[in-house]
C-alpha cells in the first residue's frame, strides 16, 4: 500500500504532469508528422476539436478578459498542454467543495453585519458620488461601514511595529494574526516572546500564515512548535508536492486583531526586511493603518471566516464582538469600511473599489503600488482620469525584488506617460505600500498590489477611508515620497533596447498567468 501511494503521488504531482503533457504534445506532433493516417488524423481532429470547444465554453465565462486571451492562445497552440495548464493554473480552477465551504460559513455569518442607516444617510448628503462606492461594499461584498472609530497612518514599517507592540501588550481576551509571510529574525521573535507571554495570562492567541508564502521562512511542521507554546496555529493552503489546484490562489492577507477593538492592516508582513532590521533592495519603504473602534467588527468576521474554513470548525462569530470585551466610547473620526476580497467568487472587489477612488477623482489620486500589471478596464480608468484632468500620480519601485516583474511593470509606463499619468520610481529602494488617496477625502490602504494576482487569484483586505485624519497622513506621505522620487518621461521607454521592448512585449502576453 506504502508503494502505491507513492507512486500515485508521482504521478499526481503538479510538475510531472506538465512535464508529461509537454512530452506527449511534442510526440504528438512527431507522430503526426511521420506517420499521418486515417486513425491518427482522426484523433488529431478530435483533440482540436475539444480544445476549440474548451475555448468557445472559456470565452462565456465571467472572467477577465485579458485571461481568457492568454489562454485561448495556449490552448489552441498546444491542445494538451494548454488545457493541463489552465486546469492547474488558472483563477478560477479551484474545487467546488473548497467554495461550498467557504460559502456557507460566510452565509451563516454575513447577517451579523449590517449597517446603521443613519451612516447611509449621512454619505448621501456628504457626496452622493463617495455613497455609492461606500454602498457598493455594503451591498455587494456585505462590508458596512462605520463611525465611532479612530484611525492612524504609518508610512514606514518601522512606526507601524513600535505601535503594533504596544497595542499587542495590552491585549487581555484575545489575539488573532492573519499574515503572508512570517520569517524568523528579529521581529517575529518580539511578536513571539509578546505571544507566549499572553497566552500564560491566559489570551486565546491565533496565528493563521500562508503555506506558499511561508515555504521558506518556516519549517513544514512550524505550526506544531507553535501550538506548543499554546498559540492556536493554521496554514493556508499547506505546500505538498502532488497535485493541487488551489496553489495558484493565496492568503495575501495582513491583519492583526486585539480584543475586538483595535486591528492593524496594510502591506507590513512579519519579517525582517518590512521595519529595516534586514536589507534586501535598499530602504524598504511600506505603509500600515491602525483602527481603532466599531470598525474593527468587519475584519473580526474576515478572520474568523479564514479560520472556520481551513480548520473545517464553526466559530461563535458574537463572542468576539466589541461588546463583549468593551464598554468604551469610541470617537469618530470620519467613515471607515473595512473589506475582504476572494477568489472564490466572480467579484474583482479590490479592482472595483481602485476604479470606483479613480473614477470619482476629480483633483488628484495618489497610487503606491509594488507591482504595476494593468488589465485594460484599470488602464483605461487611470488613462481617462488623467485625461480629463485629474492629477494621477503612481509611485512604482526603484529597485526591484523581482526584475522580471519589474520589466513587466515598466511596460506599461508609455501609455500612461502619453495620457497624461506621472510615474514615479522610489529611488531609495523597494515599496511594498499599497495605497490609493483621492481629494483630500477618500483613500485606500491594502494588501493589494495592482497586479493580477492579488486582484484575481488572492485573498486580500484592505480598509476604505473617508474624511478619516489618516487621508491627510497619506496624502502626506505621497508628497513627500515623491520629492525623493525619479519621475518618469517619455525618453526613458522610447530609448530603450530593441530587445528589451520585445522581451516586455512577451510579458504582457502572457502577464495574466506569471
Amino acid at each position: 500500500m506504502g508503494i502505491f501511494k507513492k507512486i500515485l503521488r508521482f504521478f499526481s504531482n503538479r510538475i510531472t504532469l506538465i512535464v508529461f503533457a509537454m512530452e506527449f504534445q511534442f510526440l504528438w506532433y512527431l507522430f503526426l508528422f511521420f506517420f499521418i493516417t486515417r486513425s491518427s488524423m482522426f484523433f488529431y481532429v478530435t483533440m482540436w476539436v475539444i480544445a476549440f470547444i474548451t475555448v468557445l465554453w472559456l470565452i462565456n465565462r465571467r472572467i477577465n478578459p485579458s485571461y481568457k486571451l492568454i489562454w485561448t492562445i495556449l490552448i489552441l497552440a498546444m491542445p494538451v498542454v494548454g488545457l493541463i495548464f489552465y486546469h492547474i493554473m488558472s483563477k478560477s480552477r479551484v474545487a467546488k467543495k473548497f467554495q461550498k465551504e467557504l460559502t456557507k460559513v460566510k452565509q451563516e455569518n454575513r447577517k451579523l453585519l449590517r449597517e446603521s442607516p443613519k451612516i447611509r444617510e449621512k454619505l448621501r448628503e456628504l457626496d452622493r458620488g463617495i455613497a455609492n462606492q461606500s454602498w457598493y461594499l455594503t451591498d455587494t461584498v456585505s462590508m458596512p461601514c462605520y463611525q465611532n472609530t479612530v484611525t492612524k497612518y504609518f508610512s514606514v514599517g518601522e512606526d507601524w511595529f513600535a505601535k503594533y507592540v504596544k497595542e499587542l501588550k495590552k491585549a487581555e481576551h484575545y489575539i488573532f494574526m492573519e499574515y503572508f509571510i512570517v520569517a524568523e529574525g528579529y521581529m517575529w521573535e518580539t511578536v513571539l516572546d509578546i505571544l507566549k507571554e499572553k497566552v500564560k495570562q491566559g489570551v486565546d492567541v491565533r496565528l493563521i500564515y500562508d503555506g506558499i508564502g511561508c515555504l521558506t521562512t518556516l519549517s513544514a511542521k512550524y505550526c506544531k512548535k507553535l501550538q506548543a507554546y499554546g498559540i492556536k496555529c493554521a496554514a493556508f493552503n499547506s505546500f505538498r508536492p502532488f497535485l493541487n489546484i488551489m496553489l495558484n490562489n493565496r492568503d495575501h492577507r495582513k491583519i492583526t486583531l486585539i480584543d475586538g477593538h483595535t486591528a492593524f492592516n496594510g502591506g507590513i508582513n512579519l519579517a525582517d526586511e518590512y521595519i529595516n532590521q534586514r536589507s534586501r533592495f535598499g530602504h524598504w519603504k511600506d505603509s500600515g493603518i491602525y483602527i481603532h473602534g466599531e470598525a474593527v467588527w468587519n475584519m473580526i468576521a474576515l478572520f474568523l471566516e479564514m479560520w472556520s474554513f481551513i480548520l473545517k470548525t464553526s466559530c461563535n462569530f458574537e463572542k468576539y464582538r466589541l461588546r463583549q470585551y468593551s464598554e468604551e466610547f469610541f470617537e469618530s473620526d470620519g467613515f471607515v469600511q473595512p473589506y475582504g476580497d476572494s477568489p472564490l467568487d466572480d467579484e474583482a472587489v479590490g479592482e472595483n473599489v481602485y476604479r470606483n477612488l479613480i473614477s470619482n477623482a476629480k483633483k488628484y489620486a495618489y497610487i503606491f503600488t509594488p507591482y504595476l500589471v494593468l488589465d485594460n478596464e484599470m488602464m483605461t480608468e487611470l488613462c481617462n482620469a488623467a485625461k480629463r484632468g485629474v492629477d494621477v500620480r503612481i509611485v512604482t519601485p526603484g529597485i526591484p525584488d523581482k526584475k522580471i516583474v519589474f520589466l513587466l511593470t515598466q511596460s506599461y509606463y508609455q501609455q500612461l506617460l502619453e495620457s497624461g499619468v506621472k510615474i514615479y520610481e522610489y529611488t531609495p529602494g523597494f515599496i511594498h505600500s499599497k495605497s490609493c488617496v483621492c481629494d483630500d477625502e477618500a483613500a485606500v490602504v491594502s494588501t493589494i498590489n495592482l497586479d493580477y494576482r492579488s486582484l484575481y487569484l488572492h485573498f486580500e483586505c484592505g480598509i476604505w477611508l473617508y474624511q478619516t485624519k489618516s487621508v491627510m497622513e497619506i496624502k502626506k506621505d505621497a508628497l513627500n515620497t515623491f520629492k525623493i522620487s525619479r519621475e518618469i518621461d517619455l525618453s526613458f521607454c522610447k530609448k530603450r533596447h530593441l530587445f528589451i521592448r520585445v522581451f516586455q512585449s512577451v510579458l504582457r502576453a502572457i502577464a495574466p498567468i506569471l
